[in-house]
């Protein structure tokens, strides 16, 4: 199930605070690790480390990375910090957090008190690449909104693997971040969906509210067995605690994968079948066969029954993308080659702000 492998650092790629990017000899091959800080300890050349090689060795996509088990030069660690709850619950790994809504938390009383989201806009993605074109829209209609993100624990669990998240906090464009279930590593943790959304409307004092998954969504082939599958509970959250849902479909004409065109089979299944719940659901305009395509789509689910469709031109959006200094890229491809679903992405954001504005109609229960 694991494939370890001993290896020597002999150099530092990258260190930031909580993660550190480094070479590693393995069976005399150079090759790339990331060495999580605050689990494994500081990490130096000619370190002596155990590596989890198990994607890598299978050839998976996993940016070409190893993982640090364990620093065998400085193999003990301690803590002293407080907190109580356990992520990655009984197993080697179990890791200690101090969650905002602990008894001893400062902010234990918030969630005993809280009453409701009050409609705030929650935007609910599936793939963690669509964050970068929902912020940068969101920034470029309003530059002072206060934006959290709460990353599931649907793909990727550390939240510093991320290096988008990364940067959109060192530009100042988040307000925070919470991480949930077995994900962590967000300025606030929290067990669950419904705290977490919680916590980033009373704690982090959010406008909008934006959720995805981390890196590497898993998927089967099959009409359940994919990680996305998560947006529709979370909309259903959101409703729950008095939100207003904004669903981003997932949208492509470049991926050659015949479930993946045009509205992906995980959007129409989440959206059609998962979801008990309405969102705000909005789709960009496109030209000539692609748009028919995707009303062709609808037309053969009960999605424009359940959802508030929204269709919209989005050349503003398209401005916003390509004037961005974030690099946008999903399944290997970039902005000019997925121009679709990084649009759809926007609109999100862009339909979000109308929501706060009152330029677009509240969602019909």
């Amino acid at each position: 199930m694991m494939n370890i492998k001993y290896g020597k650092v002999t150099e530092v790629i990258i260190e930031k605070k909580k993660v550190t990017e480094v070479y590693v000899d393995v069976e005399g091959k150079k090759q790339k690790a990331i060495n999580y800080n605050h689990l494994t300890g500081d990490i130096k050349i000619d370190d002596s480390v155990l590596l989890n090689t198990t994607a890598i060795d299978l050839g998976l996509g996993t940016g070409g990375y190893h993982f640090v088990i364990c620093n065998l030069d400085r193999p003990e660690r301690s803590i002293s910090s407080k907190g109580h709850i356990m992520k990655l619950r009984y197993t080697p790994y179990q890791l200690k957090v101090f969650a905002a809504e602990e008894q001893e938390s400062e902010y234990h009383h918030v969630f005993h008190d809280f009453q409701s989201l009050l409609g705030m806009p929650v935007i609910v993605g599936t793939l963690h690449s669509m964050l970068p074109a929902i912020i940068e829209t969101l920034i470029s209609l309003d530059p002072n909104i206060r934006i959290a993100y709460i990353m599931t624990d649907g793909a990727a669990l550390p939240l510093d693997l991320s290096n988008l998240v990364f940067d959109l906090k060192e530009n100042k464009k988040l307000c925070g971040t919470v991480t949930i279930g077995h994900a962590f590593g967000g300025d606030l943790e929290c067990v669950n969906i419904y705290n977490g959304l919680i916590a980033t409307k009373e704690i982090l004092k959010a406008d909008i509210t934006v959720i995805t998954m981390g890196p590497g969504i898993v998927g089967t082939g099959t009409k359940y067995g994919f990680t996305g599958i998560e947006q529709g509970n979370i909309v259903d959250a959101v409703t729950d605690l008095g939100g207003t849902p904004i669903a981003i479909p997932r949208i492509s004409f470049t991926d050659q994968r015949p479930r993946h065109q045009g509205i992906s089979h995980h959007s129409i299944t989440v959206l059609d079948t998962i979801c008990k719940t309405s969102a705000i659901v909005g789709i960009p305009i496109f030209e000539g066969m692609k748009h028919r395509f995707i009303e062709d789509q609808l037309m053969q689910t009960t999605i424009a029954q359940k959802h508030q469709i929204t269709f919209r031109e989005c050349e503003d959006i398209h401005g916003f993308l390509l004037n961005s200094s974030i690099k946008m890229k999903t399944m290997g491809r970039n902005l000019h080659q997925e121009i679709e679903f990084f649009t759809t992405a926007g609109l999100a954001g862009k339909l979000a702000i109308e929501l706060l504005t009152g330029r677009l109609c509240k969602l019909v229960r």
